[in-house]
């Protein structure tokens, strides 16, 4: 499962972080998982302390959660913190989506389309890993061409947060199309410059997510067990 490489100029702390991050991140260490110091230094094949280390940061991220006199464990994802997180992602993104129709210049607009082809050419070849790193760019272009710092470093936040959910609206090949399709509309907008029009088809997009979020079987009792 562990795959470090060790020929990267890091802290062996940061190493570890990073590629258990990736694991929690992927659904490859499941929530609820129990985060053994021992037993993950002796597969990784480091000593306890970046272990630990790793750990703590992971907490602050919010993807670990710590127990006195119980330990480290997964944190639990759901339904409900998806829900709320696209509740507030909604708008935030609809205004990124309007004021980076009116600010970008046509060259950038050009980057926009080339993110949403990125998005269509990952579910082509079938690798989930390519296509959330393309629909997190697609949307982070969006976001940096509203020329808001405000506004960019909290839709930034959220798409940190939404990221191992991806993985999980990701697995159904139907919901990957809808959302290809569903970009391919908001970077028509953009390009039109119509800016109410590509506000109302991000917001459009973010609320399919939430309803589509509930009919994944990961978010039903047992299915994380």
């Amino acid at each position: 499962m562990f795959n470090i490489n060790m020929q990267e100029h890091k802290p062996l702390r940061e190493l570890v972080y990073e590629e258990l991050r990736l694991l929690i991140m992927t659904g490859q260490i499941k929530p609820g998982t129990r985060m053994m110091e021992i037993e993950l230094a002796e597969s990784m094949g480091v000593s306890r302390t970046p272990v630990r280390e790793a750990i703590r940061q992971l907490e602050k991220d919010n993807l670990v959660t710590i127990e006195p006199r119980k330990g480290a464990y997964v944190s639990d994802i759901s339904a409900e913190d998806f829900d709320s997180m696209m509740i507030v992602r909604e708008p935030l993104e609809g205004l990124a989506t309007y004021l980076a129709t009116i600010n970008m210049s046509d060259e950038e607009l050009t980057e926009v389309r080339r993110a949403a082809d990125a998005c269509e050419k990952a579910i082509a070849s079938g690798n989930q890993e390519e296509l959330t790193k393309a629909d997190t760019h697609f949307h982070n272009v969006i976001t940096h061409g509203s020329g808001n710092t405000y506004l960019i470093n909290l839709c930034q936040d959220l798409q940190e947060k939404v990221t191992r959910f991806r993985y999980i609206y990701f697995k159904s090949s139907k919901r990957a199309e809808e959302i290809v399709n569903e970009h391919k509309l908001i970077v028509d907008a953009m390009e039109k410059r119509d800016a109410e029009e590509a506000r109302g088809y991000s917001i459009e997009h973010i609320n399919n997510l939430r309803k589509s979020i509930d009919r994944e079987e990961d978010f039903r009792p047992g299915a994380n067990s």
